[in-house]
């Protein structure tokens, strides 16, 4: 598999589409990128050479692109600012709520969780332990 900045992409997959398993880019960057190296996006990311991976990632090393854990550390540090703040988004976030409008009183399972019941959990009653019989 070939590596580009640290992240294997997937062989036999077209390079366009592999490029876009790095966090950050995504297919219009990918053809971008692809332009300025001279690359055919039709090539499958097992047919590059050496040279082409190193000429992928100078590319992608001196673009201003933000990509992988440069991207996340930034969108991490935005939401732990507005947590900080006290805004109604890092409230939302605080909370594990949906933080762009959604309705709450139905959905939002996927932020809210496992939907948990109003019941009473049932305690099953300890059974006597039976004592052995003394041996004859």
């Amino acid at each position: 598999m070939p590596r580009i900045i640290g992240v294997d992409i997937p062989k036999e997959k077209r390079i366009e589409i592999a490029l876009t398993y790095l966090y950050g880019i995504g297919r219009m960057q990918s053809n971008v990128v692809l332009k300025e190296a001279g690359i055919n996006p039709d090539k499958r990311a097992k047919d590059l050479s050496e040279e082409e991976v190193q000429r992928l990632t100078q590319i992608l090393q001196k673009s201003a692109l933000r990509i992988e854990g440069d991207l996340r550390r930034d969108i991490s540090q935005n939401i732990k600012r507005l947590m900080d703040i006290g805004s109604w988004r890092g409230m939302r976030h605080k909370k594990g709520l949906p933080v762009r409008g959604q309705r709450t009183r139905t959905n939002a399972r996927t932020r809210k969780g496992k939907k948990r019941s109003n019941q009473a959990p049932v305690v099953k009653k300890a059974e006597p332990s039976k004592a052995k019989a003394p041996a004859k």
